[in-house]
């Protein structure tokens, strides 16, 4: 369907609905999940066509773009349940809710002047129709003068499409024409005049799609007039427009903590051998300090980050009801692992089910993560296996969560392989084994570390030369004098 079809739904289009958080990584980027869906309309004045224009209202900074899948009612819907939902929309096409930040305060929660002006909901260029297409299978792409800002994929909503349907035809009629734009992806951000937008909704791997919806941004030359709302802005709502602070151009509301895990500590920890770890932490009276009983993906890899905690408990269908669905919490632990940490699940060592998958360890790579160690079960292992991102685990399993666990809770201190982990705790692992370092004393132990296993070299090359154990191995007084000579001739 094409453009033909896109203008006949503009005229049909009795009602524009919009939702305000429905992706992961929107939540997550600004920070709450909402609990249930929420809404807010859109004037029908405010559709237009791809190839035209949107006018940034004169006096206005802040010009936001959100690329949306858009859903067009095709048969009147009224009390359906999520089940029939679906056979209720008539297609799918691209959108921009576009909207001024410098007018949000005026009314906020309604939206209307800062989403609702001329030319803020551009839609098109073709709809994909609805029967066609897997709902849980759609892309969603958005460039800015040529250059991708946004993408991200239904696969993982917040709310389906069609428990949106469902829910707004509880209470509201919802006919054919009528649009639903169903959320936005992170990467939403800031458009200023001149600015090329372009949002385009397909099918990976096929050749469905709706094409670019293009729109540029224009100044708009008439101010607003002095008996209404004028536009008025602070740091927060220029953060919130353009997605950060850094974005923004603004300094930092407060210095970030300094990390316990310094690039140059991480090289030294990177160094030493996981035994010689261990043997330190035992002489400073730890000894269960070994998260024990799991393999590794990637042999030959030596890992050393952060820890982030996720804690699973027995499934209980009640609570895996209230709890395992939606945007849960190994989903939230998921999308909120950073650059260089390594998530650590507990699942009791509870080995008849998964608690990672494909995808999810895709989204953790992603982002960064170092790794992650579980000691319970990983589904679609051999893909898992061959994604550059070490996991352990205790085996691999094809069962779902619901089978055992409900995720529960995150960045807390949990047990995994018989250890206790805390969020912060450094881990190390390699093919030895894997280790849980108290941060306060990481620096003072890997400097022990590194002079053990020089006098370890030392003690190799007398054993090497023929000498006997007895008193080498641990050096006695003549021994360690031996050792200093030797420790200055290498300096």
């Amino acid at each position: 369907m094409g453009n033909d079809a896109t203008t006949d739904t503009l005229k049909q289009a009795g009602k524009v609905i919009a939702v305000h958080i429905n992706y992961p990584s929107r939540a997550a980027e600004r920070g709450r999940t909402p609990e249930q869906p929420s809404y807010f309309l859109k004037p029908g004045s405010s559709l237009a066509l791809t190839g035209g224009s949107v006018e940034r209202p004169a006096g206005c900074e802040l010009l936001g773009f959100e690329g949306e899948i858009a859903l067009v009612i095709g048969k009147t819907a009224r009390h359906v349940s999520i089940e029939d939902a679906w056979s209720h929309v008539g297609g799918v096409t691209a959108s921009n809710d576009l909207g001024v930040y410098d007018l949000r305060w005026a009314d906020k929660g309604s939206n209307l002047r800062s989403k609702g002006g001329d030319g803020f909901t551009p839609v098109g260029p073709a709809i994909l129709n609805a029967a066609d297409v897997d709902p849980a299978n759609l892309r969603i792409r958005t460039w800015v003068n040529g250059e991708i800002a946004q993408q991200d994929t239904t696969a993982d909503l917040l709310f389906p499409f069609a428990q949106l349907v469902a829910d707004l035809s509880q209470l509201l009629t919802l006919e054919p024409g009528d649009l639903i734009l169903t959320g936005t992806p992170a990467g939403a951000s800031v458009a200023v005049p001149g600015d090329r937008l372009e949002v385009e909704v397909d099918v990976p791997g096929t050749d469905k799609t709706t094409g670019r919806l293009a729109t540029t941004v224009t100044d708009g030359i008439t101010p607003l007039a002095s008996f209404g709302a004028q536009p008025k802005i602070d740091d927060k709502q220029r953060e919130e427009a353009w997605g950060s602070a850094e974005k923004a151009g603004l300094a930092p509301q407060q210095q970030e903590k300094p990390k316990t895990l310094t690039p140059e500590l991480k090289a030294k920890l990177e160094s030493v051998a996981t035994a010689t770890l261990s043997s330190q932490m035992r002489a400073r009276g730890l000894n269960n300090v070994s998260i024990d009983g799991l393999t590794g993906t990637r042999t030959g890899r030596k890992v050393v980050g952060t820890a982030r905690t996720l804690r699973f408990v027995p499934n209980r269908e009640d609570l895996f009801k209230s709890h395992g669905g939606g945007y849960n919490a190994q989903k939230r632990a998921i999308d909120s692992v950073g650059e260089g940490e390594i998530l650590v699940m507990e699942a009791r060592g509870e080995k008849g089910t998964g608690t990672l998958g494909d995808i999810l360890a895709l989204r953790a790579k992603h982002n960064g993560a170092a790794a992650i160690i579980t000691d319970g079960g990983v589904r679609d292992y051999s893909t898992v296996a061959g994604i550059d991102l070490p996991v352990y685990c205790a085996n691999p399993h094809p069962a779902v969560l619901g089978r055992k666990h409900v995720p529960w809770d995150t960045d807390l201190t949990i047990a995994c392989g018989g250890a206790t982990v805390q969020p912060g705790d450094i881990i190390v692992a390699d093919d030895d084994g894997i280790l849980v370092i108290p941060p306060a004393i990481a620096e003072e132990l890997v400097e022990a570390c590194i002079k053990q296993e020089h006098q370890e070299e030392f003690i190799a090359e007398m054993v090497k030369a023929g000498h006997g154990v007895d008193g080498l191995y641990p050096m006695n007084a003549a021994w360690k004098e031996k050792y200093e000579a030797w420790a200055a001739e290498q300096a």
